[in-house]
């Protein structure tokens, strides 16, 4: 079954049913808080800064997000380069970054650390070298974090600093949250606000239905790849609208 991209999901009606469910397979790695056992190993890349001092200009991106405060994310994020994009599939993904001030001491901020939400891509510049303004050319592991993010890490005068960094939980507040859009022969679910891998991977879907779901109520089940699910039962009304975002008290 051909691949759908990361928040494309075309919902399907149950036979029999008037609640109309989105069946997900998901594909998750689960890591732990930076207080707990270490799950995933600290590794090795570079972190720059994008956005402005407000963050402003990180609103939006490759993940399809919109107002990352009303997405659940904030200005704790970054855009990843195509080695750590993944083609999307780590849209939502939590990573913990420390300043390493074993090479840049005099850049680091000490004993801090911060963890960051990829919802943006950071494209490669083949026009420069990758150690030269490239800084996201593959294959480099590299975080262009917002500025807010990187100086709490970092001083600003830096520019770029090496960083150690490994998966880890997101912690969310309140429930996942659904965004609605297309067209009445087709739906599109923006999922945001993912708790634990954070990151969701759709292999595939089952439709079966051809007929418009406007005007029933929608219903959402997620399922991981330990098995674990999660279902938001009757998150949208009957009502529902194109462009509105429905939040539930589901969460991983």
């Amino acid at each position: 079954m051909e691949k759908l991209s990361h928040h494309d999901i075309i919902l399907f009606r149950s036979s029999g049913s008037s609640v109309v469910h989105v069946m997900m397979i998901c594909m998750v790695v689960l890591a732990s808080k930076f207080d707990g056992a270490i799950a995933a190993a600290w590794q090795r890349a570079r972190a720059t800064f994008y956005g402005g001092s407000d963050a402003s200009g990180t609103m939006g991106g490759a993940c399809g997000y919109g107002n990352l405060y009303t997405d659940g994310y904030g200005i704790k994020t970054a855009a990843l380069s195509t080695a750590l994009f993944n083609n999307g599939n780590s849209c939502g993904a939590c990573y913990q970054i420390v300043c390493d001030s074993t090479q840049v001491p005099k850049w680091c901020l000490k004993g801090t650390y911060i963890t960051i939400t990829a919802t943006n891509f950071c494209p490669p510049n083949y026009n420069l070298p990758s150690d030269n303004g490239g800084w996201c050319n593959p294959p480099r592991q590299h975080f262009d974090m917002s500025q807010p993010a990187f100086q709490k890490i970092a001083i600003y005068r830096a520019g770029i600093v090496p960083v150690l960094y490994r998966k880890v939980k997101c912690g969310r507040s309140g429930g996942i949250r659904f965004t609605i859009n297309g067209r009445n022969y087709f739906e599109l679910v923006l999922i945001s606000n993912v708790g634990g891998a954070g990151d969701i991977h759709i292999k595939g879907v089952d439709q079966r239905s051809l007929s418009y779901l406007n005007g029933q109520s929608l219903s959402f089940k997620i399922q991981n790849s330990d098995g674990k699910t999660r279902t938001a039962n009757n998150v949208a009304s009957s009502n529902w609208r194109f462009g509105q975002t429905f939040s539930s008290s589901t969460q991983f």
